[in-house]
């Protein structure tokens, strides 16, 4: 591993700039969360419920999320900015932690270009105003790179205690999101191809290491193994290599587009570029061997997924942070001073477009970027014509308020947490339309007989409403709830009242609902 040695006063200038940038940004993005009237997304709606209990794993997550909501709600409740409030603040970490690894790996000026690329990325934009696993995830995974290129310039207890830092700080990211997996993948790749890597470990450092990420992972371990391995079975699920068309160039096509959107125009350019031309030429540096052995992972087989099945674009985010600090030390290598300046002010002004939409959904209808915030939008609104629905029924005639959709159930769950199962109302509950559960709120909420006896039901979008109709003996009172999310834009359910719970035979090999027989 290669180190530069900057002077003391470029480091504090520097740094200290570093960190101005990221505060000011900061505290911009936490303005945001507490002014914008967008709602929850559904997933986040469904890692708040799982924050009311805390455990070592989810049905489909590790328990990083839902420990990160537990504490920051209990400063300041349950209302949408105390949810996300971690979000920016672990972005924040991760930032600095970018320009530490830079300076390490190349010098000062590298270290904040790649913290300014990597606070600007299009991804980390989003990614800041949303409570989701990538925050944790990045940020973890970033504190495990920088104590790795630290550690071979650490002697006596500093680099032991590295070493564990190495191991621990992996297996939190572990905890976060399962593509922690990657940073495994880098330091053996880095491991297998640079000899001065292997060796600065011994069976000393390699043992703390081990023993760090297996100590702070083994909770989790258990949990899986209680519990049917449920994320584990969920984690490799999402890669649908059954029941869907394999081998898609136009998913393949869509993946490698969107990683320009998600990374960067510029960036993500030069990092598929710089890679191709300098490993061509064979003048890759050591440090930049580093960091591909961490960048390039993710990427590459994600790509692959992505042909064989599908992908969704943040699934590659493992690489964002290595990534940046290649490109940032490229462009300053190559002294592409014109390239720097176009690459920050396209992310700035995205950064700029993306906050006014935020802060001002009106906008988002306006400059044609509506669709992307559909998912925030309205969730309220059917929370509350549901529950005013019910409460049309007499008190007590109701044994459950049911939905077919587990979105609607998480955000109803949410957003109704004050009426669904309060004070002698209905509780939410989920129907299961296969054989056996296929998410968290069916596993944990399903409808039963016991509570079928007459429910109000929520078709969302009237998808699966015939087959829920055909699970019960009688309905009457149907009725269309519409909420509008914009102008072209509705969401729409059927709520009608079901009587006599009595579940239609299921397929045994595909699981869906069979019709009945006359």
């Amino acid at each position: 591993m290669s180190n530069s040695n900057p002077s003391v006063h470029g480091l504090d200038r520097h740094w200290r700039s570093v960190v101005l940038v990221t505060l000011a940004l900061t505290a911009v993005r936490l303005v945001a969360l507490f002014a914008t009237p967008l709602e929850l997304y559904p997933d986040e709606a469904q890692y708040w419920l799982w924050s009311r209990t805390l455990d070592w794993g989810y049905y489909s997550k590790p328990p990083v999320i839902a420990w990160l909501i537990w504490s920051t709600t209990h400063i300041g409740g349950d209302a949408e900015p105390w949810i996300r409030l971690s979000a920016p603040l672990l972005h924040a970490l991760t930032t600095l932690c970018v320009y530490q690894i830079g300076r390490r790996l190349y010098d000062a000026p590298a270290g904040f270009l790649a913290a300014a690329l990597y606070l600007l990325m299009p991804a980390v934009q989003l990614s800041s105003l949303v409570m989701a696993t990538d925050a944790p995830l990045l940020a973890f995974l970033s504190l495990a790179l920088l104590a790795y290129v630290e550690l071979p310039h650490a002697q006596g207890r500093r680099r032991l205690a590295l070493a564990a830092a190495v191991g621990a700080a992996t297996g939190l990211a572990f905890l976060s999101k399962y593509a922690a997996i990657y940073g495994v993948i880098g330091i053996a790749l880095h491991s297998i191809l640079s000899r001065p890597a292997r060796a600065e470990w011994n069976v000393r450092t390699a043992a703390l290491a081990i023993g760090a990420f297996l100590l702070v992972l083994a909770p989790n371990l258990v949990w899986n193994a209680g519990h049917g391995f449920a994320t584990v079975q969920h984690t490799a699920a999402n890669a649908a290599w059954g029941g869907r068309q394999l081998f898609n160039f136009a998913e393949l096509g869509d993946f490698v587009a969107s990683q320009f959107g998600v990374f960067g125009p510029i960036p993500f350019a030069v990092l598929i570029g710089g890679t191709i031309l300098l490993a061509a030429r064979r003048k890759l540096r050591p440090q930049d061997v580093l960091l591909l052995c961490f960048a390039l992972p993710p990427l590459l087989i994600v790509t692959g997924q992505s042909f064989i099945s599908r992908a969704n674009a943040n699934w590659s985010g493992a690489g964002y942070a290595p990534g940046a600090i290649l490109v940032a030390a490229w462009l300053m290598r190559w002294r592409a001073r014109g390239w720097i300046i176009a690459a920050l002010t396209i992310q700035a002004a995205v950064a700029v477009v993306f906050l006014a939409c935020v802060l001002n959904p009106g906008f988002a209808d306006q400059v044609g970027l509506a669709n992307a915030f559909k998912r925030a939008k309205g969730w309220e609104q059917m929370s509350e014509a549901i529950a005013e629905r019910a409460l049309r029924e007499p008190k007590g005639s109701l044994d459950a308020v049911v939905v077919d959709d587990r979105f609607l159930f998480n955000a109803a769950a949410y957003y109704g947490r004050d009426y669904f199962g309060k004070d002698g109302e209905p509780p939410l509950r989920m129907w299961v339309r296969e054989l056996h559960p296929q998410n968290q709120a069916e596993t944990v909420a399903p409808l039963t007989a016991a509570q079928g006896r007459r429910v109000l039901v929520a078709s969302l979008d009237e998808v699966y409403q015939g087959e829920v109709m055909n699970d019960f003996k009688r309905i009457s009172g149907h009725e269309i709830v519409g909420v509008r999310l914009d102008r072209k834009r509705k969401r729409t359910a059927g709520v009608f009242i079901a009587e006599g719970f009595d579940p239609a035979p299921r397929d045994p090999v595909s699981g869906e609902p069979l019709p009945r027989r006359p």
